[in-house]
C-alpha cells in the first residue's frame, strides 16, 4: 500500500503547477492516500470539500477513486498571479470534477458521494460547522464515509508555548497585519471535540487518531526527540485524522429542545434559539 500511495504522490507532485508546495504536504497525503485504501474501494465517489489547490484530491484521483472538489479560492494566495486559473487548469487535467463556490449552495444531488472529505477545513470556520456538515453529510450515501484530518489544539509544541507565556493561537503579526477577513485558524480541536462532533452528527467513529503532518517544520536534529515523546503520548502529535460513518437511518440535526439547549448554555443565557 505504501509504495502505491507513495507512487500516486510522486506523480502528483510531477504535475501540480506550485513548485515546493507538495514538499509540505507529504505526509498529509500520504495518510490520505493511505486511510483511502485502507477504507474505500478504488472506483468510489468522493467529494472533497475545501479543497485548496486540489493536491489531496488529485492523490486520490490517481489513485483510481472518482474525485469532486469544491472551494471557494478566496485565499490571497490563490488570487495571486492567476493561480486561481492554475488550479482550475490542473484539477481539470486530473480529471477532477471542480466546482468554485461562491455562495451557500452546494452544487451536487444528495446521495451522490461515497465519501466526504474535509482536510485542514474545519479549523477555519468561524461559524459553528453544525449546518454546514449536515448539509455536506446529505450528499452521502447511506452509511458512507465521512474523512477529515484537523490540527491538533493540544500538540506538545503548543503546550510547551503555554508553559513558557507563549501563545498557542496563530501568531498575533500575521493576524494583526491580515489583508481583509481573517482567513487564519479560528478554533483548533482536540479528541472529545472530535468524539462530540460525531456525537451530534450521528457518525460512527470508525478511526481517531494522530499524525505527523507538520513536522517538516522542525529542524532534522529535533525531530527524533520528538518522535520519541509523541509515541510515549501519541495525542501530543500534531494532527488529528478522524475516519467516521454515517449511522443507519441518519437524518440531519440542526437543533436541539429548549431544554437541552438550557443545559449547555444555562437557563438565564439569552441564546437566540430560546425564541
Amino acid at each position: 500500500m505504501a509504495d502505491k500511495v507513495d507512487a500516486a504522490i510522486e506523480s502528483v507532485r510531477k504535475r501540480f503547477p506550485f513548485e515546493g508546495y507538495m514538499d509540505t504536504q507529504t505526509g498529509a497525503c500520504r495518510t490520505v492516500g493511505e486511510t483511502l485504501l485502507k477504507y474505500l474501494a478504488p472506483g468510489a465517489t468522493i467529494l472533497d470539500f475545501g479543497s485548496g489547490p486540489c493536491d489531496k484530491t488529485a492523490v486520490a484521483q490517481e489513485l483510481g477513486y472518482r474525485c469532486s472538489a469544491c472551494d471557494d479560492l478566496s485565499d490571497d494566495w490563490h488570487k495571486a498571479g492567476g493561480n486561481k486559473e492554475k488550479i482550475l487548469a490542473f484539477a481539470r487535467d486530473c480529471g477532477i470534477d471542480f466546482r468554485q463556490i461562491t455562495g451557500n449552495e452546494l452544487p451536487f444531488t444528495e446521495q451522490q458521494f461515497d465519501m466526504l472529505m474535509m482536510h485542514d477545513v474545519l479549523e477555519h470556520l468561524h461559524d459553528s460547522p453544525r449546518d454546514l456538515l449536515n448539509d455536506l453529510l446529505a450528499l452521502v450515501k447511506p452509511e458512507g464515509w465521512f474523512f477529515t484530518t484537523v490540527p491538533n489544539a493540544a500538540n506538545i509544541r503548543k503546550r510547551l508555548d503555554l508553559f513558557v507565556g507563549k501563545t498557542n493561537l496563530p501568531a498575533f503579526d500575521g493576524y494583526y497585519w491580515y489583508p481583509g477577513p481573517w482567513r487564519g485558524h479560528v478554533r483548533e480541536y482536540v479528541r472529545g471535540d472530535l468524539i462530540k462532533l460525531c456525537q451530534f452528527l450521528s457518525l460512527e467513529i470508525v478511526e481517531l487518531g494522530t499524525r505527523h503532518h507538520m513536522i517538516h517544520k522542525l529542524k532534522p536534529a529535533l525531530r527524533p526527540v520528538y518522535r520519541a515523546l509523541t509515541c510515549l503520548c501519541p495525542d501530543w502529535r500534531d494532527s488529528w485524522v478522524l475516519v467516521a460513518r454515517k449511522k443507519p437511518a441518519w437524518q440531519p440535526k440542526k437543533s436541539l429542545p429548549e431544554e437541552d439547549l438550557k443545559k449547555i448554555f444555562g437557563p438565564d443565557c439569552p441564546h437566540p434559539l430560546y425564541h
